[in-house]
């Protein structure tokens, strides 16, 4: 049976207005303006006292419905991709719910009554594995259909903790179908890999106890997590499903990773893909031809380390659960790797081989923050507008794309730019998406972020879901305590 070509062909982003400028942040905070520019970025966006994720979904679904003219009675699968869901029992039929409504306010049919409507829990993968699943769909039952999947988050961290600043919240809306226009997603050729990690970047529902939100009814959703830890776990795991990929495909991965022009990953901030593509891109060497290691060994030789070690540290398959002890001074699994990595990071060919390669829409994403599972997505869309506005040529090209949920699971999946990219990408709206902006003040940032409602905000929303109250009924015959209840503002 001839394999069908499935895949993305349409994307609608919403971010709330709501924006903190990270130099200003450094002046509140005391911290060093140069350094965050360097690792993090420019700036973060904050959900407004009447958002939630769920409204962040509902909107972006919208949006794409109406940018794309989508029939909603063909969209048989609508899946929501989130780590900042507030229901522990409904998930994706919540947007399905609040789009309907809003879709039969405008005179349109609703969303199929036999969509179904999963919602993907896996950190920052969730978005990922929903895009999967939706594929998956489509070559089976629901061939013919459309699918739409949902990535939308809320990224939060305690103020004064090193994660503040990777903030972020937003969501992205993808239209998936046969033969699509934006890019085939080829599952065939992907590669996967999973492992428990204890420690790296948890929600327990203890966090919760205790906490007083009578004034907005927003919980805190603070992740347990551990700056350094985290990475170790995100560029092993990143490599083990390269590894996955290089096997399924017969590849030589230092050929492979220099054929490719375009590379998104998951982006929690600037430096983290940077950085775990760097490192694949050493560890590529590391198994190439002897002129990929001659070039190794030029990097250490000037980190003053031997390359027989360094080769050896590469293929010794740590187990990275062992660093989840407190009592641990380092949790570098490859300390001499991330030595070479910093002579590395200083050649010219950084620049070619890592740089260049992540390049499209990596100055917008500068002001996004973290978006969690719509991270990647975000930066695919910002990618395709910035080639549509250099007049760059993607058809047929082969875009690589690494999601990342820690916890800890990744995954490797070419994308292939399909022949009506360019029509496509001219309906995101992704730039447009960001252009409506509210700067905050401190005490503005810090009522939002502590679950206040701010002075001075002046914003009325339009084209976009609120929360128009919150139930607190708590009757023998009746409850709806906690129940979010939304309406569409045109």
């Amino acid at each position: 049976m001839e394999r069908k070509s499935i895949g993305i062909s349409g994307l609608a982003a919403y971010t709330p207005p709501f924006r903190v400028w990270l130099e200003d942040w450094c002046q509140w905070t005391g911290n060093q303006w140069p350094k965050i520019r360097e690792v993090v970025g420019r700036s973060f966006r904050v959900r407004g006292p009447n958002q939630s994720v769920y409204t962040m979904a509902a909107t972006a679904v919208m949006r794409l419905i109406n940018q794309y003219d989508i029939d909603p009675t063909r969209v048989k699968f609508l899946g929501l991709g989130t780590e900042s869901s507030t229901d522990n029992s409904a998930g994706a039929i919540i947007v399905k719910g609040m789009v309907d409504q809003a879709l039969i306010a405008q005179g349109k049919p609703p969303i199929a009554r036999s969509c179904e409507v999963p919602e993907f829990k896996h950190a920052c993968l969730g978005g990922v594995y929903g895009m999967k699943s939706a594929i998956r769909h489509l070559a089976l039952d629901g061939a013919g259909g459309q699918a739409i999947v949902v990535c939308a988050d809320i990224a939060e961290y305690a103020r004064g903790s090193s994660g503040e600043p990777t903030q972020g919240a937003g969501a992205v809306a993808m239209l998936l179908e046969e033969n699509p226009q934006l890019v085939e997603v080829d599952l065939v050729k992907s590669g996967s890999a999973s492992d428990y990690r204890i420690m790296d970047f948890r929600k327990p529902m203890l966090r919760f106890c205790g906490q007083d939100r009578s004034e907005s009814q927003q919980v805190q959703d603070f992740p347990v997590f551990n700056g350094k830890y985290s990475t170790t776990c995100y560029i092993d795991e990143t490599l083990h499903a390269l590894d996955d990929m290089y096997e399924k495909r017969g590849l030589q991965a230092s050929d492979y990773l220099r054929s490719l022009k375009t590379v998104f990953m998951h982006r929690p901030y600037r430096r983290m893909p940077e950085t775990g593509w760097a490192v694949a891109y050493l560890f590529a060497l590391g198994s190439g031809s002897a002129e990929d290691r001659a070039e190794l060994a030029s990097f250490c030789y000037e980190a003053g380390i031997e390359p027989e070690a360094l080769l050896a540290e590469m293929s010794s398959k740590p187990e990275i659960v062992q660093f989840a002890d407190p009592e641990r001074l380092n949790y570098e699994a490859y300390p001499l790797t991330m030595a070479v990595f910093k002579i590395f990071r200083a050649s010219r060919r950084y620049r070619r081989e890592i740089l260049d390669k992540l390049a499209l829409g990596s100055d917008t994403m500068l002001d996004l923050g973290n978006l969690y599972t719509a991270a990647l997505p975000a930066w695919i869309a910002a990618g395709f507008e910035q080639a549509i506005d250099e007049n760059r040529d993607l058809t047929g090209e082969e875009l690589l794309t690494l999601g990342y949920g820690s916890g800890d699971a990744a995954e490797v999946i070419p994308f292939v730019v399909a022949d009506g990219w360019r029509e496509a990408t001219a309906k995101i709206g992704f730039g447009q998406s960001m252009e409506f902006t509210v700067d905050l003040d401190e005490a503005q940032y810090a009522a939002l972020h502590d679950g206040r409602r701010p002075a001075n905000l002046d914003y009325l929303p339009r084209d976009e879901f609120v929360i128009d109250k919150i139930g607190r009924r708590d009757e023998r015959q009746f409850q709806d305590v906690g129940i979010e209840y939304y309406k569409y503002i045109a």
